[in-house]
This record gives structure tokens, C-alpha cells and sequence, in this order.
């Protein structure tokens, strides 16, 4: 995201005399959120949940600039690809684009999206890397890479990452060093764990890849302990509680996704859990609080943290440099008890990012006035501000809107973790206390005598009155110097 710094100081407002600020952010149109580019390798059929990230994939189509659909295969699909089931569920695609167009622009056409679907070597892992093992997808990655484009490349991995290897080891034997350097650095990669031996390669190979990844093997039990379970592995993956299940039953997708329309049709059953692929793109969505440059400020994909994790005995090898990789966050559950860990991450998120799909499916099918539209969340000037430990910072929400036309009600809250800045003997995840913080101006007071001063994460959340409920973000990032 890029930011027009201004900051308005409004008098002195603070109870000894010093200096307050009136937080007032721009409209969510006044900056820029840089559209991502991505490509997907995914095991498309080792089992449904593949499939259902893909539809869901596909009804945020015009969120990210699409360079490639390449199956692949894994540790649970070792000797095939299923290309053509990626066809399928992109021609089902093809039949709403157009109803999924009249309520948001920019879909790409099907054809423009078949146009992307390509595939590796049905080899497991390593075996597909080297000499003469070149494949239509390996080819077509370095091609996206090497693309005259400034924005990174996303390279989002549901299964093994072969593909990829394959293709970093035929630049690295064809390029000069300079040339290598340049070509990883405008990758990003997010994992779902390591589901073959190329990954834990990969990052030993390549030190300065942005790489985001919980570490291991399924048969070491990695998945229990992996972030993106907190998608929906409550009672299988992740064994997590807290969070609220029905929102990620087969009988929740039923009601909200499966019958809506021809792509609704291409949504299975899951067996073990839902969409557990589907973190790897949550924090490509323009939504006002995820941005995809700070995995360590947290969004609906999770939050992630840069440093060399200790050997766990479900990783294949010792990591040998910074990732990153697993963090936690400390949220209030359902059961009314705070819970702590690198599930949370996501699954705070959880019913904003199930109603959001749920809306989007409906746009697959109904006109735009039978249909509900997140809503507009905007703060009255600068995200990015500075303030003194007493000061008192104003907050204006008073610009936001529907619309539909619904009513909105508002939450702020301090994202305790994504931020630098700690108070002594804070018990809990929200040590900085916003006043009337459910409404549309609110204030808060930056802690006297904080332990270690930083950056302070407040966050407006605008949640609308329709059917489902909507929400939308903003972050203000409060450097206490």
C-alpha cells in the first residue's frame, strides 16, 4: 500500500498539555492497493478441498491478476496431475462471469482464464527437477516472472511445489548470478505446509526467497501444528477450539454455497476439512485490512513472523534461515474464553470471510439489487500518523457507507500482535483501551508508561445490515516514538 502522509493536529487535548491527534483517515479509495499478480499450483483431486479453494478462487477473480492455474502433484498425489478438473470448474466459471460482472468489475473471461491452465510433470517432488524435466507449468512460471512487470509474482502453492523448484533450478543453470538475484526477488511464495521434498530445497537453495510456510510433513504430524489449518481443522487438522464451527460445516455450505448456480454445483463435500488451501490467497483480497507486503500484520489468510524455526520432528530437515512462518494471536472465542495460538490468526477472521463468500456466490446467480455489497469503510485522514505516550488520538469513521443503503455498525479495536509497541502486565490482546469503540468517532489514549514503545495496529471494522453481513477494514498504524 502506498500513503499520502498528512497529519492534522488538532490542539491540545491532552490532559498535561501535550499534543493531540485527530485521527481522521482517508476514504478506502484514497490509496493504493496494488492489484496482485498470482499463480496457483495446486493437487487438484488428491481430495475435494483442492477443488472447493478453486471456486472460491474463481468469485475473486477481478481481485488479483491471474498468470497461472498449474496442477500439480504431492505427497498425496504422486504420479498424476488433473488439469482438466481445473477446466471444469473454470467453465462453470464462465457461465456466471458475466452476473459476477454487474456487481463488480473486472473478471477476467473464462477463456482468458483457460488460457492460464497448464501443468507440471506427474513426478513426486524432486524427481521432477533437474536436467530435461522442464514442464508446460515450470515454463510458463518463468515466463510470469520474467514478465516486463514491476509487481512481484505470488506463487501460491495447494500441493507440491515442484513446479516451482523445477523452475528456479533451470534460471539458476541458465543465468548469471546478478540475473538469478532478480528473478527471486520478484517472487512471493505461501505454502501449505511441505507437501513434498522440494520445499524444505527450495528454501535452502534460495535464502532470500520470500517464503511463507509451516513447516513438515502430514506424516509427521505437521498439519495439527500448521497456521492454515485454523481455516476450518477445529475437530480433524488443527484440533483448535474457540472458534465457531457451524460457519465451516458441510451443512453451513449447503445452505450458503453449494446450490447457488453452476459454480455453486463444482463445490464438494469436504472430507477432512474446508478449503484447507484456501489461506494461501485470503491476503490477496483488497478488503482494507490484509496487505500482502506485512504477512506479520495479520489478515484472513493468517499472520506470519520472519525467523529461523527451531527443528521440529515433523519437519523433513533443520531450517537453515529466516521464513516466514507460524505466529500467534490471542482472541476472545465463542465460549467467552481467550484463546492463544497460530490458529487464531485466522480464525478471528472467520465469520467475515464466510458471509464475504457467501455474498459473492449470490452474485454468481441474482441481479445486483437482490444481492448484498460490502460496504465502503472510510477514516478522515492519515493512516500512517505518529503520537507520544499520554497523547489522546481521535478517530472519525463518519464517512463510511453502504451501497445498498443498509445501516452499519462499527467496531474499533488495537490488533495487539501486529504491532511493536507492549504495555506492562497486559493480561490480555487488547492492552490499549478505545473509548466507544462501537461507534463512529472514537478515541483512545496512548498508555503513559508503556514497557517498550513501537507501533500501535487500531482497526475499524464496518460491518453492514444486509443479508449476509459485510465487512470491511481500515488499519492506522501509530508509531508511539
Amino acid at each position: 500500500m502506498s500513503f499520502r502522509p498528512r497529519l492534522f493536529i488538532f490542539g491540545l487535548l491532552r490532559r498535561w498539555a501535550a499534543l493531540s491527534f485527530l485521527v481522521m483517515l482517508f476514504p478506502l479509495s484514497g490509496f493504493a492497493f496494488e492489484k496482485p499478480r498470482v499463480f496457483v499450483l495446486t493437487d487438484i483431486e488428491n481430495e475435494p478441498d483442492d477443488a472447493m479453494s478453486m471456486v472460491r478462487f474463481l468469485v475473486y477473480a477481478n481481485q488479483y491478476d491471474i498468470e497461472g492455474l498449474a496442477a500439480t502433484t504431492s505427497i498425496h498425489q504422486q504420479k498424476r496431475v488433473a488439469p482438466e478438473r481445473i477446466r471444469q470448474i473454470v467453465g462453470a466459471y464462465g457461465k456466471v462471469r458475466d452476473n459476477l460482472e454487474k456487481h463488480e468489475a473486472g473478471f477476467p473471461s473464462a477463456d482468458f482464464v483457460l488460457s492460464r491452465v497448464t501443468e507440471g510433470l506427474p513426478e513426486y517432488g524432486m524427481l521432477a527437477v533437474g536436467e530435461g524435466k522442464d514442464s508446460p507449468a515450470s515454463d510458463a512460471l518463468i515466463r510470469a516472472v520474467d514478465k516486463n512487470d514491476a509487481r512481484p509474482l505470488w506463487v501460491t502453492v495447494w500441493g507440491g511445489p515442484n513446479v516451482l523448484a523445477q523452475a528456479l533450478w533451470k534460471v539458476r543453470k541458465t543465468r548469471s548470478a546478478d540475473e538469478v538475484k532478480k528473478f527471486v526477488s520478484k517472487l512471493r511464495v505461501y505454502t501449505i505446509s511441505d507437501q513434498d521434498d522440494s520445499g524444505p530445497w527450495i528454501r535452502k537453495e534460495f535464502p532470500d526467497l520470500f517464503y511463507i510456510v509451516s513447516p513438515g510433513f502430514h506424516d509427521g504430524g505437521a498439519y495439527h501444528h500448521a497456521t492454515w489449518s485454523g481455516i476450518s481443522g477445529d475437530n480433524f487438522h488443527g484440533r483448535c477450539d474457540g472458534a465457531d464451527f457451524s460457519l465451516v460445516t458441510n451443512e453451513w455450505l449447503d445452505k450458503n454455497i453449494r446450490w447457488k448456480g453452476p459454480l455453486g454445483a463444482e463445490y464438494p463435500r469436504w472430507e477432512y476439512l474446508m478449503e484447507g488451501d484456501t489461506p494461501s490467497f485470503l491476503n490477496l483480497i483488497n478488503n482494507g485490512l490484509n496487505d500482502p507486503d506485512h504477512p506479520e500484520w495479520g489478515g484472513w489468510g493468517g499472520r506470519y513472523e520472519l525467523y529461523t524455526p527451531r527443528m521440529q520432528k515433523w519437519y523433513l530437515y533443520p531450517e537453515t534461515r529466516p521464513i516466514w512462518t507460524d505466529a500467534e494471536d490471542e482472541v476472545l472465542g465463542t465460549d467467552g474464553r481467550w484463546h492463544e495460538g497460530n490458529h487464531e490468526t485466522i480464525w478471528r477472521w472467520r465469520e467475515a470471510f464466510q458471509n464475504d463468500f457467501a455474498a459473492r456466490m449470490d452474485w454468481t446467480i441474482l441481479p445486483y439489487e437482490k444481492a448484498n455489497h460490502p460496504p465502503v469503510a472510510t477514516v478522515e485522514n492519515d493512516l500512517h500518523l505518529t503520537a507520544q505516550p499520554g497523547d489522546r488520538v481521535n478517530l472519525s469513521a463518519k464517512g463510511s457507507h453502504d451501497p445498498d443503503g443498509d445501516a452499519l455498525s462499527y467496531r474499533w479495536f488495537h490488533y495487539n500482535e501486529a504491532g511493536s509497541f507492549s504495555v506492562a502486565g497486559a493480561t490480555t490482546g487488547q492492552p490499549v483501551e478505545i473509548k466507544n469503540f462501537d461507534q463512529p468517532q472514537a478515541w483512545f489514549v496512548v498508555p503513559p508508561k508503556p514497557f517498550r514503545k513501537g507501533t500501535i495496529h487500531i482497526i475499524l471494522a464496518v460491518t453492514d445490515q444486509g443479508y449476509p453481513r459485510l465487512t470491511r477494514y481500515q488499519r492506522i498504524v501509530v508509531n508511539v516514538e
